[in-house]
């Protein structure tokens, strides 16, 4: 895998304390978030989209991350809340994908917490690739699930 974050250190330091704390943990969301910030960054490798907008560890848009505030969020005090735990006093919160590695993973959880279909089992990760091109890259992105899956195998095993 080529130089990031290591990915031990993203489970255990990052991932899973956000997830806990805004109680939205499951080994599934867990390992759905590994996936996509070893597919999207390269595991923190790369923190702005080298050709487009996208920021942070999972690539989030500035537009879907301005659509969860004020399409989701904006009527979800709880949930808005809990996002808002994770937020520095600066720079923006746009930029924050980027700087604020809390942050930009409650705002990913959250993103995906959104979506009304189910998570699929923590250890089927076909099923995990095909729920991120659905709900995180989209019909029309260029990852296709295969890249995920190739993403996500290059991690080494976890403990719960």
């Amino acid at each position: 895998m080529a130089p990031g974050i290591d990915p031990h250190h993203l489970r255990y330091e990052v991932i899973r304390p956000v997830l806990r704390e805004m109680k939205m943990w499951s080994e599934a969301a867990e390992n759905l978030l590994m996936g996509t910030a070893a597919h999207e960054s390269r595991s923190g490798r790369y923190l702005r989209q080298i050709r487009g907008p996208a920021r942070g560890l999972y690539q989030m848009e500035p537009a879907t991350h301005v659509d969860l505030l004020t399409n989701y969020l904006r009527y979800r005090d709880e949930l808005r809340d809990e996002l808002g735990k994770f937020i520095a006093k600066a720079p923006g919160p746009v930029q924050q994908l980027s700087t604020n590695m809390a942050y930009a993973t409650a705002a990913a959880r959250l993103q995906y917490w959104r979506v009304p279909e189910a998570l699929p089992e923590a250890q089927d990760i076909i099923g995990l690739a095909a729920y991120y091109k659905r709900h995180w890259n989209t019909f029309a992105g260029k990852a296709t699930e295969f890249d995920f899956v190739r993403a996500y195998r290059k991690l080494p095993p976890y403990d719960l």
